[in-house]
Parts: C-alpha cells; sequence; structure tokens
C-alpha cells in the first residue's frame, strides 16, 4: 500500500487513541495536516506554541491519555519547549511533535536547522529525531509508552521533512495496541504487606502522594486506599511544597510523625528534603531508582525501606494490604483537620465587604460560582492571587500550574480541559499570568470552547514585589509594576468572547454568573488590593 511517512505517523497516532491534536502550524508539518484531512484527529490551532504544549499538558491531566502538541521546527519548537518543564514537574504525559529539517540537508544550514532533541533533552523524560520514514508509527508507540509508564512526563519527537513526505511501497505493520501503553511497574504482593505492616505499627503515619496522582483517576485511587487503611493519603504539586496552603498546616504534622511514605513523592525541595520530619523513619516507593538512590543519600539510616513502583500500581498494591488500625484513628482525624484548617480570620472576606477587593473575596466568589456547577474544572495559575484561589476555592477537579511554579499557563490549561470534557471550566490568575497567552481566547472562541477566565487585576506582578518588600524593603521595590486598571475584560470582547469589569464586591457574583452564562470565551476582570500569598499557621 503507497502511503506517505506523514500517513504512516498519522495511523500511529490513531493507533494510540489520539483525537485531538494541539498546534500552530509551520512549513515544516504541513504534510501532516495533509494527511489528518479526514483521519478523525481534530486539530485544535493555536496562537503560540508553548500554549499548545500546555493545552495537550491539562488534557492529558483530565483523560490519563497522552496529549499532543504538534509544532514547526526551529523557533516553533524552541517556544515549544518552554512549556515542557512545567509538564515535567507536574508528571504530565505530554507528546511534543515538532517538525525538522531534512536529514539529508543537516549540517549544510538547513532552513530552521537546529538540535532540536538535544534542546528538549533536559526537560523530558526522553527526546529523539525520527531517522526513517517506516519507523513513524513505532516511534509514536516508544514516546507514548515512555509518557506514560513509571512516573509519567513528556516526551519529544521530531520529524524530519524528508520522512514525513517519503513515499512508503511496501506495507507496513502497526504496532501492537499494548506496544502504545504504559509498561507495569507493580510493587510485590510481599512488599506492599510489608509497607501495610510498618504502616500498622506506626502511631502517627503520613502517606504523601505524587503531582502524578491529582488527577481525576489518581485522586479516586487514592480514595480507596483512604478507605482501606483509614488514613489520608496527601497529594502534593505546589511549588510552596509543605508550606502550600492548600495543604493547611500540613508543615506542623511532619514533627510530630513517626512515618512517612512516599508514594512515588520525590524527596525534594517541596518536601525540604525530609528535614521537618526529624524523627520519623521514612518508606520510599519509587519508579526511578535514581530517586531511592537520593533518598538514601539524603535519609541515611532513617529510610527503612525503598522499592521499586510506579506510583498508580504502588497504590493499588497497598489498598490490598491495607488493615485499619483503630488506635489511628485519633492521628487520622488530626492529619485531616490539619490539612483543611483555614484561618477563622478569612470568613471576614466573605459576601460583599465595602472597600478594595480583597483576593479572597474574590477567591470566595469564585468558590461560590463553582458550587453551582459541581461538575465545573478549577484552573488555577499564578503567584500570590492563585494561591489565595488553591487554598479557598472547592472543586471536585482542578489543576495548577504545580511543583515547575511557572505561571501563564491558566489560560491555555482552560482550553485543555474544556476540550477533554466539554464540563464548565473555571480559570483565576492574576493579571502577570493573564498577560502570557490571552490572544488564546481566540482559540477558545474558533475551537467553540467557552470558559471563564477570572483575572485579579493588582497591576503589578505581585509575588516578585512581595519579595522585594519582605527582603529589601518598601522604599526599594521596583520594576514589578503594570499598568493601573488594565481593560483586559475588552480584551476579551475584542476576540469574540465575554468581558465583564468589576471594582465592587457586590458586583462579583452577577458578573461570574453573566459570564458562565455567555457561552463565550469570557473574562472576569476584578480590580483587587495587592496582597501576599497566604501562609497557615496555627
Amino acid at each position: 500500500m503507497k502511503q506517505r511517512g506523514a500517513d504512516l505517523l498519522v495511523r500511529g497516532l490513531k493507533a494510540a487513541g489520539v483525537t485531538r491534536i494541539f498546534s500552530l502550524s509551520g512549513n515544516h508539518i504541513m504534510e501532516v495536516y495533509d494527511a489528518l484531512v479526514g483521519s478523525g484527529i481534530e486539530i485544535v490551532h493555536t496562537r503560540h506554541e508553548a500554549a499548545a504544549v500546555h493545552m495537550a499538558d491539562a488534557y492529558a491531566r483530565i483523560t490519563g491519555q497522552v496529549g499532543v502538541a504538534m509544532v514547526t521546527g526551529g523557533q516553533g519548537h524552541a517556544n515549544a519547549a518552554a512549556a515542557l518543564p512545567t509538564a515535567l514537574a507536574g508528571e504530565v504525559p505530554v507528546l511534543l511533535l515538532s517538525g525538522h529539517a531534512p536529514l539529508a540537508e543537516l549540517g549544510n544550514g538547513a532552513f530552521q536547522e537546529l538540535p532540536q532533541a538535544a534542546m528538549a533533552a533536559p526537560v523530558t523524560k526522553a527526546s529523539w529525531t525520527a531517522q526513517t520514514a517506516e519507523g513513524l508509527a513505532a516511534d509514536v508507540a516508544r514516546a507514548c509508552r515512555t509518557a506514560l509508564s513509571g512516573r509519567p512526563g513528556p516526551v519529544h519527537l521530531s520529524l524530519p521533512t524528508d520522512l514525513i513526505e517519503a513515499e512508503i511501497l511496501s506495507d507496513v505493520r502497526l504496532p501492537d495496541a499494548a506496544d502504545f501503553g504504559a509498561k507495569p511497574m507493580p510493587l510485590p504482593a510481599a512488599t506492599a504487606g510489608f509497607v501495610a505492616d510498618l504502616i500498622a505499627g506506626a502511631a502517627r503515619p503520613l502517606l504523601i502522594a505524587p503531582p502524578s496522582l491529582i488527577t481525576p483517576a489518581g485522586m479516586a485511587a487514592l480514595a480507596a486506599l483512604e478507605a482501606a487503611i483509614g488514613l489520608p493519603a496527601i497529594p502534593m504539586n505546589s511549588p510552596r511544597g509543605l508550606a502550600d496552603p492548600t495543604l493547611g498546616a500540613l508543615l506542623e504534622l511532619l514533627p510530630e510523625s513517626d512515618l512517612i511514605v512516599l508514594l512515588g513523592k520525590a524527596l525534594d525541595f517541596t518536601t525540604r528534603f525530609g528535614r521537618p520530619a526529624k524523627g520519623a523513619r521514612l518508606v520510599a516507593l519509587d519508579p526511578e531508582a535514581e530517586m531511592l538512590g537520593r533518598a538514601q543519600r539524603l535519609l541515611g539510616e532513617r529510610l527503612v525501606l525503598a522499592a521499586i513502583a510506579d506510583p498508580a500500581s504502588a497504590v493499588a498494591a497497598l489498598t490490598q494490604a491495607a488493615r485499619r488500625v483503630p488506635a489511628q484513628e485519633g492521628w487520622a482525624a488530626h492529619t485531616r483537620d490539619t490539612v483543611a484548617y483555614r484561618p477563622a480570620s478569612w470568613s471576614a472576606h466573605r459576601g460583599a465587604p465595602e472597600g478594595a477587593i480583597h483576593p479572597a473575596t474574590l477567591a470566595f466568589a469564585v468558590d461560590a460560582a463553582l458550587a453551582a456547577q459541581p461538575d465545573a474544572i478549577f484552573v488555577c495559575d499564578g503567584g500570590e492571587v492563585g494561591q489565595w484561589g488553591q487554598a479557598i476555592v472547592r472543586a471536585r477537579t482542578k489543576i495548577t500550574n504545580g511543583v515547575a511554579g511557572a505561571i501563564g499557563a491558566g489560560t491555555p490549561f482552560a482550553i485543555g480541559a474544556r476540550a477533554a470534557t466539554g464540563r464548565p471550566t473555571l480559570a483565576m490568575m492574576g493579571d502577570g499570568s493573564f498577560g502570557f497567552h490571552m490572544a488564546e481566547l481566540d482559540t477558545a472562541a474558533r475551537h467553540g470552547m467557552p470558559f471563564v477566565c477570572v483575572v485579579g487585576n493588582d497591576s503589578r506582578w505581585n509575588a516578585e514585589y512581595q519579595i522585594q518588600v519582605r527582603d529589601y524593603g518598601a522604599n526599594r521595590a521596583h520594576g514589578c509594576e503594570l499598568a493601573p486598571g488594565t481593560r483586559y475584560d475588552l480584551i476579551a470582547t475584542a476576540l469574540g468572547g465575554h468581558g465583564e469589569f468589576v471594582e465592587r464586591a457586590a458586583d462579583l457574583a452577577p458578573a461570574l454568573a453573566r459570564a458562565f452564562a455567555s457561552g463565550k470565551p469570557a473574562v472576569v476582570n476584578v480590580v483587587i488590593e495587592g496582597q501576599p500569598a497566604p501562609a497557615l499557621k496555627r
């Protein structure tokens, strides 16, 4: 059967179950665009390459499937690569397909020739350039399997134009369906039983889960574990680590704990390298031997067990082996209360207090709006404003910018989440974050993917401003200003969406209601006072 390399690539994507690709067009990938005609795979055409990767990232977090982004070569690839660290730190299975200069011209100054695989390698699980047209479907299978296996993460594959344009005269067998799926890394039943015994024998155990399990499927698995063992499994997915306000006063628990089980959670800066838990023994279950070696180096004799397993398999095995210990019920309740802790003083910001809008007031208004739509997805992005949203807004499904701490992904995240589910979606972010990808409102409008974007407008890069004030003094704070009261809502209307401008707390609820009712990509631009992120201490 006569076919092009691009046709074989698309056959591989279909075999992987791909139905949607987030992409920005360009010279190097036009052959693939042509091959996608009639394939049943939809292109969501974006305004920036990094946004395409962020959309694929959110899509993967919601669906559990590999999210696919496709961009052109050279500068297009370089733009897209900037979004990969967020997916890597978030442990998200993303496949970045990049066009590439033809193999036959490499070294001769080909158009937009760059060492693309080498550029992406440090921020992916694997990165390579396809070498044969006949192997393109197998490349897709290898990429998907790598992205999904062990600790999930992004993979990059460059597509030389002479390969995707090449005519393949012989029939090429597609990889088997199993070749596209995750490679199992189960935790042996005996090891799971030993861990369960350690937990049962502890007085004050803590279970810590990784970013890869902060997905609908992962949270369901953690809930099943909690039901079986009687102890909460605490997911961590913030650059603020143990000080993440989403986790209440968690930092207080570590010195009290006598056993900590890392369910695939890497020992790193987010856990403060295990230092706060000075009196605790630790168990590390991880898919990477390197991470187990790090735990051994940092913990020494405090590490009582290190075992290879992927997080999902570890949780499943531990759920089977778990047993409830009545003596731990008080500690379990104390753990839940500590994580759920929010200061009583925050209640003063509920409703419609007079004066400047506090970011907590904005977050409470968003929480109330989402309570009316229990299946809604909440996306939270940004520095200080985002932390208030994460701490206050309750939603069954949440997506945040994650451990990488890079802001600006909120708008494309919302589009990716909407593309994955069709469910109501609200993204809350600061004015700095909104500025990164505001043009993607056009993408949402063109593709009929409405969502509500709530911009906390404090007219500055507030996270950096707060650092300056704290460390150097207010008289030395500079370089973090944005124009006061910028009308971001008008950008939404200019790009085919709906806009609301809010300066009074009393106007928040009706503005949010109108934004959802508009059925368009909507921006609710809220002028707020600049406040530092919450720091929770009891």
